[in-house]
């Protein structure tokens, strides 16, 4: 393993990129100390302290950055919703989905209003933001100067964190484009594993004070685990489609005959539907938190964590984009018509419509375990903060990002690796590391 570490230094593009990605992510986690002017740290790090709940998902999101009252308190979930927005438009707005058609140059257009959507999120947050953190009281104001509490400081609130949200999201595509890996998600990677030790130190508190037994904490480990396991074996798993090519002339040589197969992944979608279904949740349920109304109260008690309105949305939410995200990301029909196009087809099958239904019925069924998957996993941490009073957000999606984002990283890695004749990290012999994307045509 160590010689495969020391061939990523022999390549120095491969070098410059992990390089330049783990830099960005330094600066984005020393961002997270930079309190938002007027604010009282301490204060706010004493209630976030005692809050649980949606405050605790936030924070765990935001990588701290919510209980510090950082300028990056906000995260990237604006710009996650505002994805999720575009994306779901391309579906139901023909010039939206006209522009996806048009290539890169349609692909930038709706990134650039994807921007302006996640500074239009970021400003209507920031503000609700600013209106509550003028009514908390912790022994004293959460604001440093009362006389200050106004719109001053709601200005001030809003343009410093919008500008954060706007960095992050710069921070992002930088990874993706000079970087390694998907810039976002390692962003979201970054804040999880950075809670780790927090909670780890939280963990023996609460052995120590006998809230937490030492059997239940052998129990969790041996879950974490089995969890992990269970992730990493079902984000490689494919369903293999044979497919066998005609022979084909061209000019003086013969080409095909040759067998190959149309690989499927299990979980096509990845942390995606988790993420979505975290970010929809979490937006009217953290707005939810700065108006004091009855009616409002109520709606944000049942959209807490734990509750079965929130698992059963939840739930929901993952199934719905796992096989929305499937649609976008995979086009049986296209997979069809290029195999029809290169003399390609499935034995036992008919190219062209026939091949796109046959594709499309296999595609369905394994979305449906790869759903489930995903539910199952993300609602864990429920199941275990109430029955044996795990204190931190174990598993769930976050357990899912960490481990689905490692691999997808380390499977970019590899693909440098092999490209340039070094052996991967499983050796000339071992089987590939495949990420999310492996199983994309």
């Amino acid at each position: 393993m160590a010689s495969h570490f020391t061939n990523i230094a022999r390549i120095p593009e491969l070098k410059r990129r992990i390089l330049f990605s783990l830099a960005l992510l330094a600066v984005y986690r020393i961002g997270v100390f930079v309190t938002t002017p007027g604010v009282n740290r301490n204060i706010m790090g004493e209630f976030m302290g005692n809050a649980g709940g949606l405050f605790g998902l936030v924070n765990m999101f935001t990588g701290g950055a919510m209980s510090q009252v950082s300028v990056f308190a906000l995260g990237i979930m604006p710009y996650i919703s505002s994805s999720i927005i575009f994306q779901l438009l391309t579906v139901v707005w023909p010039w939206i989905g006209q522009l996806k058609k048009e290539g890169e140059a349609g692909r930038r257009k709706i990134t650039q209003y994807t921007r302006y959507g996640t500074v239009v999120l970021s400003i209507i947050q920031s503000f609700g933001i600013a209106l509550w953190l003028e009514s908390i009281k912790v022994g004293e104001l959460t604001v440093v100067d009362p006389d200050s509490v106004g719109w001053g400081f709601r200005l001030t609130t809003v343009i410093s964190m919008t500008a954060g949200t706007a960095f992050i999201m710069w921070l992002g595509e930088q990874i993706t484009e000079k970087g390694i890996g998907n810039g976002i998600s390692l962003i979201i990677f970054s804040g999880i594993v950075s809670r780790i030790p927090a909670s780890i130190s939280t963990t023996v508190d609460f052995i120590k004070g006998g809230q937490m037994t030492p059997l239940a904490m052998l129990i969790v480990a041996i879950v974490v685990v089995v969890v992990i396991g269970v992730i990493t074996f079902v984000e490689r798993g494919q369903r293999r489609i044979p497919v066998q090519y005609a022979k084909r002339v061209v000019g003086r040589k013969v080409y095909g005959g040759q067998s190959t197969h149309l690989p499927l992944k299990v979980n096509t979608a990845g942390v995606i539907p988790p993420i979505f279904a975290s970010s929809i949740i979490m937006f009217p349920a953290t707005m939810a938190n700065f108006i004091d109304h009855p009616w409002v109260n109520i709606f944000k008690d049942a959209l807490s964590p734990g509750s079965w309105v929130y698992n059963l949305i939840y739930v929901g939410l993952i199934i719905f984009f796992a096989f929305f995200y499937t649609a976008v990301q995979f086009d049986p029909m296209d997979v069809a018509e290029n195999m029809k196009k290169y003399g390609g087809y499935i034995p036992g099958i008919r190219p062209g419509k026939k091949t796109a239904e046959y594709i499309d019925t296999v595609l369905t069924r394994i979305t449906v375990f790869g759903a489930i998957y995903l539910s199952a996993v993300c609602i864990l941490p429920s199941v275990l903060q109430q029955q044996i009073n795990v204190p931190f957000y174990f598993g769930g999606t976050a357990l899912l990002i960490v481990v689905g984002v490692s691999l997808d990283t380390v499977s970019q890695i590899e693909s440098h690796l092999i490209t340039r004749h070094y052996d991967g990290f499983t050796g000339p012999k071992g089987p590939r590391i495949r990420g999310r994307s492996s199983g994309r045509s």
